[in-house]
């Protein structure tokens, strides 16, 4: 186990939330599941992109907010829309600039590398008119950014 790693609450949904992650992302991989009473798990150990995760299955008492979200650097639309797609499935919901929550209620930003490269632009005219642009968006378009940064 890492130093660091992020652990999740869950009411009952631990397992079915570990298997629909593992598979969205590559390079992903079950580690363990404890069982606990009435065939439910107890808590689940997962891999996602080399990142370790514990889920627990331990009641409705607490339920994740935006105070706490998963950033996941994207080289491409195709891989911004992808797991757009994917993690807005069955219930999810979009939000503004780049997060969205799944349908378990976490919350993830998907957020293409070329974000970052174009607000860190020494020109603060094109960086700004990318972050006006990015404001104004659900799912970030890459090419709508590029022609924000590319006016002027």
């Amino acid at each position: 186990m890492k130093k660091i790693t992020p652990f999740l609450w869950f009411d009952t949904q631990a397992e079915d939330a570990m298997n629909f992650y593992v598979s969205i992302f590559n390079n992903s991989r079950v580690l363990g599941v404890t069982p606990g009473p009435n065939g439910i798990a107890q808590s689940v150990n997962f891999e996602l992109e080399g990142q370790e995760f514990i889920a627990l299955n331990a009641g409705p008492q607490f339920k994740f907010n935006e105070s706490i979200s998963f950033l996941v650097d994207c080289k491409t639309q195709a891989e911004v829309d992808e797991l757009w797609e994917k993690l807005t499935a069955d219930g999810g919901e979009e939000s503004m600039c780049g997060w969205l929550k799944d349908k378990y209620g976490l919350s993830w930003q998907i957020i293409p590398t070329a974000l970052g490269e174009m607000l860190g632009d020494p020109d603060p005219e094109k960086a700004g008119r990318v972050m006006q642009a990015m404001l104004k968006m659900n799912k970030i378009d890459i090419q709508g950014l590029r022609q924000a940064y590319e006016q002027g």
